[in-house]
């Protein structure tokens, strides 16, 4: 079963956020492709990060960028653990929240982390994905009923609200998914872009108390034209 890119957004750039570790400035990185997927039918994850963005106007890299199968990837195995740490107040939900990730853990991926002050992070991946695959994930949509709901980590709930924008048509099409998070006093939004490429799906969360759809989908553009340009 294909996986929900869903109000899950939140623990995966909190996730992110706590895999990257310190700081790093803008980077040349020559193209190289390497074996490991046939010519023409996608990408290396070598091929990868090269293609995600070095640079985003104030901010700052968060660690070097992890490349190599899709579930080896550490902000990916972050969320998995978090995940198991995670409680619903709608079982219902769970199945399709929890999911937060491809089924097929072998694919080609790379991932990117920036960050800046008031704890905002940006985190991009991108994978290495049939067009028919990728599409399939930008059109997935959030399960009627689990647009709020609430979680426990440990003894503390959260509560979260979930906006689907309509259709959008960043790359090859894309979808946004925005998520507001109350903690106790602390108030979070993550804002999710998910688009597909040629042979390959990119997102981009957005996430921090200030975050907002418009810097997201700004970003998530800016990553699809320097994939665009690399990619070949």
């Amino acid at each position: 079963m294909a996986h929900r890119l869903l109000p899950i957004a939140v623990l995966i750039t909190a996730a992110a956020t706590a895999a990257a570790c310190g700081g790093g400035g803008e980077r040349t990185r020559p193209v190289r492709a390497t074996g490991g997927v046939a010519a023409g039918t996608g990408y290396t994850s070598d091929q990868l990060e090269q293609a995600l963005l070095n640079d985003l106007p104030g901010y700052q890299q968060a660690g070097e960028p992890d490349s190599g199968e899709y579930g080896a990837l550490k902000p990916i195995q972050s969320t998995a653990q978090l995940q198991q740490q995670v409680k619903l107040d709608k079982p219902r939900c769970a199945s399709a929240a929890r999911a937060g990730g491809l089924q097929d853990k072998s694919l080609p991926a790379a991932t990117t982390t920036f960050s800046r002050g008031s704890g905002q992070t940006a985190t991009e991946t991108l994978v290495s994905l049939s067009g028919d695959a990728a599409e399939r994930q930008v059109k997935t949509q959030v399960p009627v009923g689990c647009s709020t709901f609430r979680t426990r980590v440990g003894a503390q709930w959260s509560e979260h609200e979930i906006v689907e924008a309509p259709p959008g048509t960043i790359g090859q099409g894309s979808r946004t998914v925005g998520v507001t998070t109350v903690a106790g006093s602390s108030h979070t939004k993550a804002w999710y872009v998910v688009l597909r490429g040629q042979r390959y799906l990119a997102t981009l969360a957005l996430y921090g108390p200030n975050a907002t759809r418009d810097e997201a989908e700004q970003l998530a553009r800016q990553a699809y034209d320097q994939a665009e340009k690399i990619l070949p």
